[in-house]
């Protein structure tokens, strides 16, 4: 498959919504897609994703993901494992913006002053709703969100829908309709990928390759400073595939910077970045119609305890968020976010794997 139409994921199915699972009120449930040695287990507690079990090259089964033993656990996360963040993802400087003439103050959770992946109850910290659930096809989750939620204009329909495509290949379909006020949306998907499989240390010699020229630097605080730099010939050139390690050294604490992504064909999803793992033969591509991939090498994790009791440490895992342009609010030569009431946001991406 070189190319993935838009078909498969704006319309994998005409979604019928006609039924809600019961839900624990305070830690949500635990749902499984499974087909053949493919699986995925999700939790609607921020809409989450908590294993992808796939096999390797030899045929061994691994869970590919970080996260947490309990879904309790996932209430106090600080890190995002496998969350859907919203209602704008990544980062808004000052925690501010102004739209058509009015100025939003918006919940400050990241230095003290500005807005991170939605502010301190974004989406990944509610309880979404089941909609349809067939384990061996797919699940939408959906979110009501209020006027005013975390200084946000506008109530917000929202829903994901995470759907197997084709036997080792996982579509994400995130759609938001503004209901009565305009309103920036920038959702995202923020697992934490270690092909090699989840406890088996740090991603290091992972290859990546990242369909990215051009990346949006930013400043100590990691907001952007409205500039569009070229990746040739520094750390962050991935243009072709190499090892995250190999100049990470060159950076402060790691990568964690957004990658303006190459144009694609309108009709066709637009290749975001393939992620390697030699000793496993796990191969990740990743496709979206998003402008944009955060790339992410798990730089805050610090001795966090997951899965099985195993400790993750700084780089155990790669996050490749496709999204809008952090801080796009305020920077009007980014590709705006912003839905107006009847309009309708759509962010798809899909995950094929394969091994060899």
């Amino acid at each position: 498959m070189n190319k993935i139409s838009l078909y498969w994921c704006f319309l994998f199915l005409p979604l019928i919504l006609n039924f809600s699972e019961a839900t624990d009120e305070k830690v949500g449930n635990i749902y499984e897609l499974k087909k053949g040695n493919f699986s995925v287990k999700l939790t609607n507690y921020g809409a989450t994703v908590l294993s992808v079990v796939l096999p390797d090259k030899n045929g061994k089964l691994d869970d590919v993901v970080l996260g947490f033993e309990s879904l309790k656990d996932y209430t106090n996360d600080s890190v995002y494992f496998g969350a859907t963040v919203g209602r704008v993802a990544n980062r808004i400087g000052r925690a501010e913006f102004t739209l058509n003439g009015n100025h939003y103050k918006l919940v400050p959770n990241d230095h003290g002053k500005n807005t991170l992946h939605g502010g301190s109850k974004g989406f990944s910290d509610v309880l979404w709703t089941v909609k349809r659930h067939i384990v061996d096809s797919h699940i939408t989750f959906t979110y009501d969100s209020r006027d005013g939620e975390e200084g946000f204009p506008g109530d917000l329909s929202v829903s994901v829908t995470y759907m197997f495509i084709e036997p080792h290949a996982l579509a994400i379909k995130m759609e938001a309709k503004a209901l009565t006020k305009a309103t920036p949306v920038n959702l995202a998907h923020h697992t934490y990928w270690n092909l090699r499989g989840h406890a088996s240390g740090d991603i290091l010699s992972h290859k990546i390759h990242i369909f990215g020229s051009n990346i949006t630097p930013v400043n100590d605080e990691l907001i952007p400073t409205g500039d569009i730099a070229p990746v040739k010939g520094t750390p962050y050139d991935f243009l072709e595939p190499r090892e995250i390690g190999s100049r990470i050294n060159e950076l402060p604490d790691g990568y964690d910077i957004n990658y303006v992504l190459d144009p694609s064909s309108p009709e066709h999803l637009r290749k975001a970045a393939v992620l390697h793992d030699s000793v496993s033969g796990r191969k990740l591509e990743l496709w979206t119609n998003q402008p944009g991939v955060q790339f992410y090498t798990s730089n805050m994790l610090d001795d966090v305890k997951g899965k099985g009791g195993f400790v993750y440490k700084k780089h155990a895992a790669v996050c490749l968020e496709t999204q809008g342009f952090p801080d796009s609010v305020n920077h009007p030569n980014f590709p705006s976010q912003i839905v107006n009431p009847g309009d309708t946001y759509l962010h798809a991406m899909v995950y094929r794997f394969t091994a060899n």
